[in-house]
């Protein structure tokens, strides 16, 4: 496996590619989080390789030239990273979008386009407001030529976002954050304002979610997301994988042998993500089922 980083002063994008021993005119552009997540995207990049497929992790802030937080990101930095592929002679390139990383997989692909396939791993269905670490911003999370997309504002200023509650709605204890989109998602106006125009993808789209996320109501956003494509009458292959029980982290996890030290750290999830400690064996089971699915839904 051979590794390259890239700044956005030099290549237009901040992010790590993982290319294997093997040729492969196949490329997935990972998009999970920030250049200093907990969970890098450049190891799930490398997971992707492991499998002969090159991958891209696309920083979305916290490296130098990127905001230092989740705020009006340019949709540009997606330009340069499906350039750069293309320059390589890469033919069939892919986004892999996880957690908040799903909104930006699919505006990568309406904005910039040429994407031929997208995985959503816990997925939203609305882009939301950006934050400068401590508040809210009061501006979208993204931007397309200087100009903010629509967004949803969520309400944290009754729940603090990482405590759980009980929530009539749920069946199981969930987030503040939690509570804070599904209460946004009752303005049906502003849902749908903002709604991600899915369609312009024009890709294969492959969803995957927990019925015990506790983060954020997935499962509802790849049933709308579902929904809102067949009103369209889609005509690319759409597929959805609701695992039961299954927390919010889930998806491509990094290579079990070569990251020991990230697997050392799962108890410490299930107290973060407390579905993933309750139901620890379903959780790791759909890791290794939800690995089959991409790695298959890719080739």
């Amino acid at each position: 496996m051979y590794l390259e980083h890239f700044n956005v002063k030099e290549h237009g994008f901040a992010g790590h590619l993982a290319s294997p021993d093997t040729d492969c005119k196949k490329a997935v552009i990972v998009i999970m989080g920030g250049e200093q997540s907990l969970l890098p995207g450049r190891m799930i990049a490398e997971r992707f390789a492991d499998y002969g497929i090159s991958g891209l992790a696309v920083s979305l802030f916290g490296a130098d030239g990127l905001p230092d937080a989740l705020d009006r990101i340019p949709l540009e930095i997606f330009s340069a990273a499906v350039s750069l592929l293309k320059s390589r002679g890469f033919t069939n390139i892919s986004v892999y979008g996880q957690s908040m990383g799903s909104i930006f997989a699919v505006l990568a692909a309406c904005y910039v386009g040429e994407i031929e396939k997208i995985i959503l791993v816990s997925p939203a269905h609305v882009p939301f407001e950006g934050t400068d670490k401590k508040s809210m911003s009061g501006h979208s999370v993204a931007t397309w030529e200087g100009r903010e997309i629509p967004f949803v504002h969520a309400d944290f200023s009754r729940v603090k976002a990482s405590k759980y509650y009980s929530h009539p709605d749920a069946a199981h204890k969930v987030m503040g954050m939690w509570i804070a989109y599904h209460d946004a998602y009752q303005d049906k106006e502003a849902e749908e304002a903002a709604f991600l125009p899915v369609e312009k993808t024009n890709a294969d789209i492959l969803m995957i979610a927990g019925s015990g996320d506790e983060a954020w109501p997935s499962e509802y956003s790849v049933r709308r997301i579902e929904e809102y494509l067949k009103e369209k009458q889609y005509k690319k292959k759409v597929k959805t994988v609701v695992y039961p029980n299954v927390s919010h982290l889930t998806g491509m996890m990094p290579n079990r042998e070569r990251e020991k030290k990230i697997y050392r750290l799962l108890p410490l999830v299930g107290i973060m993500y407390r579905t993933f400690g309750k139901h620890k064996a379903e959780c790791l089971r759909a890791f290794e089922q939800s690995e089959k699915e991409i790695i298959s839904w890719l080739q």
